[in-house]
C-alpha cells in the first residue's frame, strides 16, 4: 500500500493557494448591476455599486453628503474628474440614513430606493411595465423602458423630465403642454445638502415665453423672451463662439429651451442654479482640465427684476441706473433724486391713438412678456400698422431676428416692465409716443 505524505510546509502552501484562488473568484466574478449600463427587474444596485453609460461618459450610484452622512442616488460625469459635481439626484428630499439602501424595481415595476429592507425613500412614477429595464444613456439620461424596446419615444420614465439644479446638453427646460409636465431647475439647500432649495428657474409659456428665476414666489430675474438666437436678456448667447447650439421650441404641444454641445465630445457644459440664487453656465476646458464659469446672472444691478419701475430703462453705464426714455419723466421726482427709480416713469403727454408714432429703442432687453400677444406671420411694417390701430398697444418688436432678418411680431398692451439696454446685443423695441413727444424724431417705419 502506498501513502502520500504531505509536509506541514506543503500543506500551508496549499491552503494559501486555495485562499488566493477563492479571493480571485470573489473579486472578479460579475456583481449584480455593477459597471454595466442597465438594471433589470431581478437585479438591485447597492451602496458600493454603480451603473456606467455605454462609453463611460456618465455614472450613476450612491453618494453621501452631510454629517451625519446622508445617502443619495445621483448621476455624475465619469470621463472627467467629477470633483463632487452631481448632475441629478433621485431622492434629494428623502435621503437614506444608512448604507444598507438599495436601488431596485418593486413588484409594481416602480423604481425605488429602499433602506432597512422595506422603507421606501423614493420611487419613480410610471405606469406598470411588464419587463422593465433601467438604463443610463450616454446623454446622461436615466430611462426606464420595456426590455425589448429602445425607441426613445416609448420611454416609460426618464430623469431628464425631472431635473434637479442642473441642465445638461439635450435636456429640455420647459413644458409638455399635452401632459402638463413642467421641467424646471430647483437649487440645492446648500453645497452640502441637495434637498430642494428656495430658488427655481421656470419657463412661463404664456404670451411670449420666457424663463423666470424666483426666490420662493418672488421673481428676482427673468431671461427676457426668445428673439431668434438667444433670450433678449442674455446677449452673450449671440456672441458665443464656443460651438454650442441653443434651441427654443415655441410649439403647440411643447415650449422648451435646450442646448447641444459642439461635435467631438471634449467640450462639456452645464447650466446650474446655485443655492445662493445665481444662474451659472459652466464649461469644461479640455486643455486645462478645469471648469470655467462662462456666464452668470444676476450679473449686475440691472439684472435684478424691476430694478427700475414701469416704462423706466435700466442702464448700468449711466450715472444713475434708472432712466426715462424720450417722452417720459420720473413719476416721483424726489425719489429719483435720491437714487430710487422703483416708481418708474410716466408719459409727458397723453396718447391720442391715430396721431401717435413710435420711438425706436435699440439694444433692449424686451419688456416682461407674459401678457404680450404674438403673431408669427407678420412683417415689421404690418406690426406697426396693427399696433397703431389698437389704441391700447404700447409697444411692439420683431418676434425673431436671425442673422439680421426679422420675422413675426410681439405686441405689448399696458405698462412696460423690467426693461434695460445694452451696449450691444439687445433687440429693437418700438415704443408708442404721442406726436408731440416724438418731436423731430422720424420713425424708420
Amino acid at each position: 500500500m502506498n501513502f502520500t505524505i504531505f509536509s506541514s510546509s506543503n500543506f500551508v502552501i496549499s491552503i494559501i493557494i486555495i485562499i488566493i484562488f477563492s479571493a480571485y473568484i470573489l473579486c472578479f466574478s460579475p456583481v449584480s448591476a455593477a459597471s454595466t449600463d442597465t438594471l433589470n427587474s431581478s437585479q438591485s444596485l447597492t451602496f458600493n455599486q454603480t451603473l456606467l453609460s455605454a462609453t463611460s461618459k456618465f455614472e450613476l450610484g450612491f453618494f453621501t453628503k452631510g454629517n451625519p452622512k446622508r445617502y443619495y442616488v445621483g448621476i455624475w460625469y465619469k470621463d472627467i474628474p467629477s470633483n463632487g459635481i452631481i448632475l441629478w439626484v433621485a431622492n434629494r428630499d428623502s435621503p437614506s440614513l444608512s448604507d444598507s439602501c438599495i436601488l431596485k424595481f418593486d413588484d409594481q415595476s416602480n423604481l425605488v430606493i429602499i433602506d432597512d429592507g422595506s422603507h421606501v425613500r423614493w420611487q419613480s412614477n410610471q405606469s406598470k411595465v411588464q419587463n422593465p429595464v433601467l438604463q443610463l444613456l450616454d446623454s446622461g439620461n436615466l430611462v426606464i423602458r420595456e426590455a425589448e424596446d429602445d425607441n426613445p419615444d416609448n420611454y416609460i420614465w426618464q430623469s431628464f423630465d425631472y431635473p434637479t439644479d442642473t441642465l445638461i446638453a439635450g435636456q429640455k427646460l420647459g413644458w409638455n403642454l399635452k401632459t402638463g409636465l413642467n421641467r424646471f431647475l430647483t437649487s440645492w439647500q446648500s453645497s452640502d445638502d441637495p434637498g430642494s432649495g428656495n430658488f427655481t428657474f421656470k419657463m412661463d409659456y404664456h404670451g411670449d415665453p420666457e424663463i423666470y428665476m424666483r426666490d420662493g414666489n418672488k421673481i428676482i430675474y427673468r431671461s427676457g423672451p426668445w428673439v431668434g438666437q438667444r433670450f433678449s436678456g442674455v446677449p452673450e448667447m449671440a456672441t458665443s463662439n464656443n460651438g454650442f447650439t441653443f434651441t427654443f421650441n415655441r410649439g403647440k404641444n411643447e415650449v422648451y429651451y435646450t442646448f447641444e454641445l459642439p461635435p467631438g465630445g471634449k467640450v462639456k457644459s452645464r447650466l446650474v442654479i446655485t443655492s445662493g440664487g445665481v444662474l451659472e453656465r459652466w464649461t469644461w476646458v479640455p486643455n486645462t482640465g478645469q471648469w470655467s464659469r462662462y456666464w452668470y446672472a444676476r450679473d449686475d444691478d440691472c439684472d435684478a427684476y424691476m430694478k427700475c419701475g414701469p416704462y423706466a430703462v435700466c442702464n448700468t453705464s449711466a450715472l444713475f441706473d434708472c432712466q426715462c426714455p424720450q417722452g417720459f419723466e420720473p413719476k416721483e421726482k424726489q425719489d429719483w433724486d435720491l437714487r430710487d427709480g422703483s416708481s418708474g416713469c410716466i408719459r409727458k403727454s397723453r396718447l391720442s391713438c391715430e396721431s401717435d408714432g413710435f420711438l425706436k429703442l435699440v439694444n433692449m432687453k424686451l419688456p416682461q412678456s407674459s401678457t404680450a400677444f404674438v403673431d408669427e406671420g407678420m412683417s415689421l411694417d404690418q406690426c406697426r400698422d396693427r399696433c397703431k390701430r389698437n389704441c391700447s398697444c404700447t409697444a411692439f418688436a420683431n418676434l425673431d431676428v436671425v442673422q439680421g432678418v426679422g420675422n413675426g411680431c410681439v405686441f405689448w398692451t399696458g405698462d412696460l416692465i423690467d426693461m434695460r439696454d445694452y451696449v450691444m446685443g439687445g433687440q429693437d423695441l418700438y415704443l408708442r409716443l404721442s406726436k408731440s413727444d416724438l418731436g423731430t424724431y422720424i420713425s424708420p417705419l
